[in-house]
């Protein structure tokens, strides 16, 4: 207990998991802070967001407000709830706040790859970062290789960063029918890329790869995020750009795929390989940033810059060899079973207990 009698209080950030797009963050928010109360019962939580919205926890504390909820009103909530702790998952912390902090700094792609992003955006990243570092005594990073990143953008000591991976939950929905994928214009075989359309995640590279081999074609699903190279990806007879699709679509592409390709550039961890992989998916990815982490022995590899020859050698192989497809398949689930969001939430409330119990 914190303060005598009081209840220690954990404040939770959980407004990202509110949002009607759901990306990797607000996927983290939400099963992370389900668990939360159930792995620490000793603490008192509170959950705060801006709007309703199933799934918050039992105690959510809906602060409605416009603009700058989270530098605004819910800092002046925050003053008469007196935490013992802000937990902030997958959002900034509020420059109002003068007590003890714990944030998860999932990537640094705006340092590694700043042409990504505007003067605006990119501004404003660096600043809530260096604020994070400034104010946190330890920091969560989801994988090692983002712990590096603070480290040598940031100057962070190791020992200040706490490395809890991702989790993963079993697809809960079922395929949609085959019948589903003449609807979309595919027929024959293809591999499947999953996420935003953007330089970052080199699909123009695996677009290249694939149009080496004879009747394959590149699916990709999800959001397009670079119109420019939506087009030009669709311009081409062996890619399919699906733009967003619905869960049970997405579940009859992994079925229905030959491999999944994970290209990008950078990645904070890589979420598609893991969902890949727990679908008992052949996955071929870039050997960059925290993908090996992730993949280990479960996936083949290209070097990120390799050529286009090197990598539809590659995809080749995840196509053709049979044998290496069956062990792949088998080793690949058993890689993914590792990585559950119970042991996610229980990572992040030991680096919670170490902080109150200062």
């Amino acid at each position: 207990m914190a303060g005598g009698s009081r209840p220690t209080i954990i404040a939770v950030d959980v407004n990202p998991a509110t949002r009607a797009v759901v990306t990797g963050t607000e996927t983290y928010t939400r099963e992370v802070s389900a668990r939360l109360p159930q792995i620490a019962p000793e603490y008192r939580w509170r959950f705060y967001a801006s709007r309703p919205r199933a799934g918050l926890g039992a105690d959510a504390v809906v602060l409605p407000f416009r603009r700058m909820w989270s530098q605004v009103r819910l800092p002046v909530e925050l003053a008469h709830e007196r935490p013992d702790l802000l937990f902030v998952p997958g959002h900034v912390i509020p420059f109002a706040w003068p007590g003890k902090v714990l944030t998860v700094v999932h990537d640094l792609a705006f340092e590694r790859h700043p042409h990504a992003y505007s003067f605006g955006d990119r501004t404003y990243l660096r600043m809530t970062t260096r604020w994070a570092v400034a104010r946190c005594r330890l920091l969560i990073a989801i994988s090692e290789s983002t712990k590096q990143d603070l480290v040598e953008a940031y100057g962070v000591a190791p020992e200040r960063v706490r490395v809890v991976p991702l989790g993963i939950s079993p697809p809960a929905t079922l395929p949609a029918p085959a019948s589903a994928l003449k609807e979309l214009g595919l027929n024959g075989t293809f591999v499947l890329q999953v996420g935003r359309i953007e330089a970052r995640k080199n699909q123009a590279a695996a677009l290249a790869a694939v149009e080496r081999l004879d009747g394959v074609t590149l699916v990709m699903a999800g959001p397009e995020r670079d119109r420019a190279l939506s087009e030009t990806l669709r311009s081409s007879t062996h890619a399919r750009v699906l733009g967003r699709v619905d869960q049970p679509t997405l579940e009859l592409l992994y079925k229905r795929a030959a491999a999944v390709i994970v290209p990008s550039l950078y990645e904070g961890f890589g979420l598609p390989v893991l969902e890949a992989m727990a679908r008992g998916k052949v996955v071929v990815a870039a050997k960059s940033s925290s993908l090996p982490e992730v993949g280990g022995e479960a996936a083949l590899y290209f070097h990120e810059s390799a050529n286009p020859d090197e990598l539809a050698g590659v995809l080749g192989v995840a196509l053709n060899d049979q044998t290496l497809r069956t062990r792949l398949a088998r080793i690949a689930r058993a890689r993914a079973a590792r990585f559950t969001w119970d042991k996610t939430a229980a990572g992040v409330a030991a680096v919670i207990k170490e902080i109150v119990g200062e």
